[in-house]
């Protein structure tokens, strides 16, 4: 069966044909992306899709959004479209479909990705179980959380707020990193520190203990200075992050009963060498008396280079395997 998989975020809206057989995603096209700002509302950017594909696309749709997925109307965060899902049918013409969250999607991708499409980061360096809970975890604008299940007759996935918990210091820099977020935040989720953001008070707290003058920069910045080197302090503060995102990863696998870790999303995919060789491993195994059962646990990273869409057409293979 053919459908139309769509990935909106809150600057680009991503577009591809899908084929799916038997509960699962046997191919997906090239990707369309298209600019959220340029179109006034989803419908008319499905129609500029449908137009660049010689104006006939299938009669069904999976459509990942970021954000909360329930109830009559879908609002996003950062551009002003809406979904009214009810209304699918009459205005895309799609008999079929299914709306996820973005990264319920992403769970769905770890799910079904070949093996290929996995890079190894920590723990045992063995493929993924057959069976078990698997954390997902991605860094971006916010950090995402999903739960997948593998079992004896599929899997399942459960979207989750898990970047949300509360963050936990582990030493005398994290504690300065948490000072000053609290000064603007009266509760700091984890979020705040290992979303891409977060880099900019990881930043400034490490030139305040340095001593040192700087030039406040926006998160773009460091993260390039510091990838390149360019900047030491930069650099050190992304060091400083993927010790933290280690901390974080490590605790939602034991929240999660989880028995393998995978992390998502565009900023791993960016900064997986230092994830290789920075304090990242240590870190995910320091938890006291279970440090030797996280030690044996296998941490990956999902190299898809669309995760969201193939995800999303995954999601929709799911929900229409029968």
């Amino acid at each position: 069966m053919e459908l139309v998989a769509v990935d909106i975020g809150g600057t680009h809206a991503r577009f591809a044909l899908a084929t799916v057989e038997g509960g699962r995603v046997t191919h997906l096209g090239e990707a369309v992306t298209l600019k959220t700002a340029e179109h006034a509302s989803f419908q008319l950017a499905w129609e500029e899709f449908a137009r660049q594909n010689g104006g006939v696309v299938p009669k069904a749709c999976a459509i990942a959004v970021a954000g909360p997925v329930g109830g009559e109307v879908i609002k996003f965060t950062n551009n002003p479209w809406i979904i009214r899902p009810a209304l699918i049918p009459e205005k895309l013409g799609a008999e079929r479909y299914v709306v996820v969250n973005d990264f319920a999607a992403v769970a769905h991708a770890v799910a079904q990705a070949g093996e290929e499409h996995f890079i190894h980061l920590s723990g045992p360096d063995v493929s993924l179980p057959d069976h078990g809970v698997f954390s997902v975890v991605g860094p971006g604008t916010g950090l995402g959380v999903a739960q997948l299940w593998r079992h004896a007759h599929g899997y399942q996935v459960q979207p989750t707020e898990g970047g949300h918990i509360d963050y936990a210091p582990l030493d005398g820099i994290e504690d300065a990193v948490l000072a000053r977020l609290r000064k603007r935040h009266r509760r700091v989720s984890v979020e705040r520190v290992v979303a891409g953001p977060g880099i900019v008070d990881i930043y400034e707290t490490l030139a305040l203990i340095e001593g040192a003058p700087f030039i406040p920069r926006d998160d773009k910045a460091i993260w390039t200075l510091g990838s390149s080197g360019e900047d030491s302090l930069a650099a050190a503060a992304i060091d400083r992050f993927c010790l933290s995102l280690g901390s974080v990863a490590g605790d939602l696998a034991l929240a999660h009963g989880a028995s393998a870790v995978v992390m998502a999303g565009g900023l791993g995919l960016r900064i997986k060498d230092c994830l290789v060789r920075s304090g990242f491993a240590e870190r995910f195994r320091a938890k006291g008396r279970f440090e030797q059962i996280m030690a044996q646990m296998p941490v990956k990273l999902i190299t898809h280079p669309q995760p969201g869409l193939f995800g999303a057409a995954a999601a929709f293979a799911q929900a229409n395997k029968d």
